[in-house]
């Protein structure tokens, strides 16, 4: 199962409701990770709605989410997004967690201020193939998230533990827009392009001509 590079709340609207996203990152202090400052418009129902669109400032960045929900909640951080709720009302990270007792639980992270918003237990059918996959690892999704974010605007990270080369993936955005996706080493911290996810994109485009 391939958890977490489906794309934030920031993408689906942009690719998928046909709504706009635009982000900017700075840096702060030496000690300090990237920051980054998003706005984003998001459409309820997937169809672009002026009316229905919202805009969220987003100052929290994925390891600053991640860091906050450990310390909610104990355990293993697997994935985290940027998304928007059940409930559409409101965007905010999402941040699976995997405890010590094999249970998963989804913690919400207001993205303006960090705090906790609430948190709840999931049903996941992966446990065994995601801690196979992180054994023997040395890299967090957090420090993966500092990592990418050397690349761009954070807006999710997760771990990949399908197929022969595990990793984390993350996907960034540019202070101009553009999209891309990232592997970090498990092991390393490494960051390489997703050839993967670009293969899919010039076929995307082939066929768009066609």
């Amino acid at each position: 199962m391939k958890r977490n590079i489906v794309i934030a709340a920031v993408t689906a609207a942009a690719l998928i409701g046909g709504g706009t996203a635009t982000a900017l990152a700075t840096t702060g202090d030496d000690q300090g990770p990237a920051r980054q400052a998003a706005t984003t418009q998001l459409s309820n129902d997937g169809d672009r709605d002026d009316d229905a669109e919202k805009k969220v400032s987003a100052d929290v960045t994925a390891s600053e989410a991640i860091a906050s929900a450990l310390k909610h909640t104990s355990g293993t951080v697997v994935s985290a997004e940027l998304d928007d709720e059940d409930d559409g009302d409101k965007v905010v990270w999402t941040v699976d967690v995997l405890s010590g007792d094999n249970t998963w639980h989804s913690v919400s992270v207001d993205p303006a201020n960090g705090k906790v918003l609430g948190s709840h237990a999931d049903d996941e059918d992966d446990t065994a193939q995601v801690r196979a996959a992180l054994k023997g690892s040395s890299v967090t999704a957090e420090e993966a998230a500092k990592a990418a974010a050397g690349k761009g605007v954070v807006t999710s990270v997760g771990l990949d533990e399908d197929g022969k080369d595990k990793s984390w993936e993350a996907e960034t955005r540019t202070s101009g827009g553009a999209e891309q996706d990232w592997k970090i080493d498990l092991t390393s911290g490494k960051v390489t392009a997703d050839r993967a996810d670009a293969r899919d994109d010039d076929a995307d485009d082939a066929d768009d001509q066609d």
